[in-house]
């Protein structure tokens, strides 16, 4: 395995890059904005190499602030939490709502805006850390959080995340990187095939908040237990595609675990494919539904909506408000523990 690091100024501080290249020549670049994914290069079904994942042109000012998220780990609670508001231990809290009337992704300055210290341990691992201070965008608790990416000979990239606490907090961890697998630029991610194992979904109002229920998918757009073209229902007159103008919806996977494959995404044009296993309880599949506007691309390309997916594996959204949701509440003593792997296929 070949390990290159570089390292870019920005107005933040120092910004850190390593690219693991395994021996095949297929590599993935990650970055100390957000422990984060810059890019993973993988072949197509005819051994030529591609970037499947959006990437920004400057890493060190592009990926601060920017809507999309892209590739970064959001934190310290990804996805929404209705109205920026939870009860914890009989104490009331309130974070800042910053996607309409509710808390996204931990915040303005959450985990995506922070720089992580970087560690190589090891010529196929990056260990990415962060302390997070009790109070910081109103989460309570001081969080010791780290990120871990082990990229193998056999085009595999984990991510394992970790965290502990000095008081009760809740935690929800996840990776947002958009995949393009096609290789090519005229083809965007509602044109992939997606199967995710799932047959339960959860519904939201119309600012994205889960209103709590558990919906069965079949004979909804949302039902993606047989392999499907993302963008064939997309434009169906469903409520949850008009709240989004897209999907932007949570699956509740039937069988989580590191042996079973929770989602699979194709491209037809390039032959490759992604499985993604995980012990998180869900994934948010999102369509890039609002991605104009955001920085130029690596190669200086202009990005519009629905040109990459995300599958976010993770804690359920708003779980903190739900009883009925599994518990994201990390307490002294614990250990957060929690994995993803993206494995490519031709």
């Amino acid at each position: 395995m070949k390990v290159t690091k570089a390292q870019y100024q920005s107005p933040r501080g120092e910004v850190t890059v390593v690219e693991l290249t395994n021996a095949s020549g297929a590599s993935v670049k990650l970055s100390s904005v957000g422990a984060g994914i810059l890019a993973i290069i993988v072949p197509d079904k005819e051994g030529k190499m591609h970037n499947v994942t959006l990437e920004y042109k400057n890493p060190a000012t592009d990926y601060f602030e920017d809507g999309p998220c892209l590739g970064k780990t959001p934190g310290r609670f990804a996805n929404r939490i209705a109205l920026g508001k939870f009860t914890l231990d009989g104490v009331d809290y309130q974070l800042a709502c910053n996607n309409g009337p509710n808390h996204l992704h931990g915040g303005p300055t959450g985990f995506q805006n922070q720089i992580w210290n970087t560690e190589i341990t090891a010529d196929d691992a990056v260990r990415f850390t962060l302390k997070s201070p009790s109070g910081h965008e109103g989460y309570p608790g001081n969080l010791d959080v780290a990120v871990t990416y082990t990229w193998s000979e056999d085009n595999a990239l984990t991510i394992h995340y970790e965290a502990t606490t000095d008081s009760a907090t809740p935690i929800n961890l996840t990776n947002h990187t958009y995949f393009n697998l096609h290789g090519v630029d005229k083809a965007n991610g509602l044109e992939h095939n997606l199967r995710i194992a799932a047959s339960r979904w959860l519904p939201t109002n119309d600012s994205l908040a889960p209103t709590g229920e558990l919906a069965p998918v079949a004979g909804t757009p949302m039902d993606f237990t047989e392999t499907k073209l993302v963008g064939r229902d997309i434009k169906a007159d469903f409520e949850a595609l008009r709240f989004g103008k897209g999907y932007d919806n949570c699956w509740v996977l039937d069988n989580p675990g590191l042996d079973t494959v929770a989602a699979h995404l194709e491209s037809p044009i390039s032959g490759i494919a992604l499985d993604v296993y995980t012990d998180q309880p869900g994934a948010q599949v999102y369509t890039g539904n609002w991605l104009d506007g955001c920085p130029a691309g690596v190669n200086g390309e202009t990005y519009k909506d629905y040109d990459g997916v995300a599958i976010e594996c993770q804690g359920l959204p708003d779980s903190p408000n739900h009883d009925n949701f599994p518990c994201q509440i990390l307490r002294p003593g614990e250990v957060y523990d929690r994995t993803i792997v993206f494995k490519f296929n031709k």
